[in-house]
């Protein structure tokens, strides 16, 4: 049983050759969060509407259905984020947890995440999502 279990989630995470979207420079902190998620909707990468949104209004979308997309060469999970007075975005029912904010929820302990954004000089704020989950986040105040 553990071993299919295993197997399942192996193969859901892993990038199938040639059809992962590298996230990488979109993840720099450079652009503004409704930038960062047109991006990923004009490629069909994530739907338009969030699935979730959280109290400080951070709003979640899952990866398009037969889409993947890696940041720093780990498999995302689900991208995030938020921008105070856009259309695109649902405001949650608590504070905002910025006025610009996005990133991408990565399958990977958060000492690789931190190593592997290190290594190429990103700045971004690496969390602790859950277990082998990790975020790495730009936020703008």
């Amino acid at each position: 049983m553990k071993r299919s279990y295993l197997l399942a989630l192996l193969l859901a995470v892993l990038p199938l050759a040639g059809h992962a979207a590298a996230l990488d420079e979109l993840l720099t902190c450079k652009k503004s969060a409704h930038d960062f998620v047109s991006v990923l909707i004009g490629q069909k990468l994530i739907d338009s509407a969030p699935s979730r949104v959280e109290t400080n209004s951070i709003n979640v979308f899952w990866p398009s259905h037969g889409g993947h997309m890696t940041a720093y060469d780990f498999s995302v999970f689900a991208i995030v984020a938020f921008q105070q007075d856009d259309p695109l975005f649902k405001t949650g029912s608590g504070k905002p947890i910025a006025r610009s904010a996005y990133g991408a929820v990565v399958f990977g302990s958060q000492s690789k995440v931190q190593a592997a954004l290190t290594e190429v000089g990103n700045n971004a704020i690496v969390h602790h999502a859950g277990p082998m989950l990790t975020a790495i986040f730009c936020q703008q105040d």
